[in-house]
């Protein structure tokens, strides 16, 4: 029993609906029983679900993008573009918005919608231009004293020539470090996929949360099973190997928390998911904002510091 089974029966629903409504037939008794057995599924998917199985829902073009929690958490959004000298990524939207009042800097990968739109997003992926946009938008959010909150959904930075050629890991890098530095609040959330040093130039946070059927990795499964074995058809073999969905990261102390998502994923029901998120947002944030400054970068370092713990062992001669 698996994802494409459930697609099976949601495609059989839809078109019972159509005919039902077309020739005027009456098929809600069998309609019923299948919307039943595709709730029983759904459970039964995420009591039961597979690393593969999270990894391909992360990645379906229906999972909600930032723009739809942006739309569904915060009020006022005021979108900012640029990064003051070259241009304007959409790979990643930025801007200033209201939680509950409060002026909240919110930012995030954005993908497409559909492949036309998917084209112009980039799929997800940033060139510097996007990096130097976020850390500009963030820069300010630290001089006005605004909570920073990002939304991470990307296979990773852009990786074509012209973004090494215009300083892509320069981009990532200083994001890095002045994340590192703010005196603010900074609030990250895994919406989707969470790949490599594009993922990570907008995670240094002083929370890290993770939504149920995502994962946040240094390399793609598919990458780590290109290097391991030279071959990209072990990907499912590599992802369970990497332990990098949501509750292996929680496991190893790498996030704070895991969100749970709505039966059959996030894209089921936007605004429940939202809601998921805006509690969890609404906590952290009345624990972070009373922290002062140096507070709150101490617990950001301390906490990246405890990441990758290990124990040593020792010989003696």
């Amino acid at each position: 029993m698996n994802l494409q089974v459930l697609k099976q029966l949601e495609n059989q629903i839809a078109e019972l609906k159509e005919v039902s409504t077309k020739h005027n037939l009456d098929f809600n008794e069998v309609i019923n029983n299948l919307e039943q057995k595709v709730n029983d599924i759904k459970i039964h998917l995420n009591e039961n679900m597979e690393v593969w199985d999270k990894i391909q829902l992360s990645r379906i073009q229906q999972r909600p993008t930032t723009l739809d929690y942006i739309h569904h958490i915060f009020e006022d959004f005021i979108e900012l573009h640029g990064d003051r000298l070259y241009g304007e990524d959409p790979a990643l939207v930025s801007g200033i918005a209201t939680f509950e009042g409060m002026p909240i800097t919110v930012l995030g990968n954005q993908k497409g919608k559909n492949t036309k739109d998917n084209i112009y997003r980039r799929f997800g992926m940033s060139q510097p231009e996007g990096y130097r946009k976020s850390l500009r938008i963030m820069q300010q959010a630290n001089k006005f004293n605004r909570p920073i909150v990002t939304f991470i959904n990307t296979a990773g930075a852009f990786p074509g020539r012209e973004a090494e050629e215009r300083g892509q890991s320069q981009a990532i890098a200083l994001n890095l470090r002045e994340m590192a530095s703010f005196g603010v609040p900074i609030i990250c959330f895994v919406v989707g996929e969470g790949g490599s040093g594009g993922a990570l130039a907008l995670g240094i946070g002083n929370r890290i949360y993770m939504l149920e059927n995502t994962f946040y990795s240094v390399i793609s499964p598919e990458g780590a099973a290109a290097l391991l074995w030279k071959d990209a058809t072990q990907a499912k073999r590599a992802a369970e190997a990497l332990k990098i969905t949501a509750k292996d990261l929680m496991e190893l102390g790498v996030i704070d928390e895991i969100i749970k998502e709505p039966v059959g994923g996030a894209h089921i029901d936007i605004p429940l998911q939202s809601h998921f998120i805006k509690e969890t947002l609404r906590k952290a944030l009345q624990e972070l904002g009373q922290l002062d400054k140096g507070i709150l970068r101490q617990q950001r370092f301390d906490k990246f510091r405890k990441i990758g713990e290990y124990i040593e062992e020792r010989t003696f001669k």
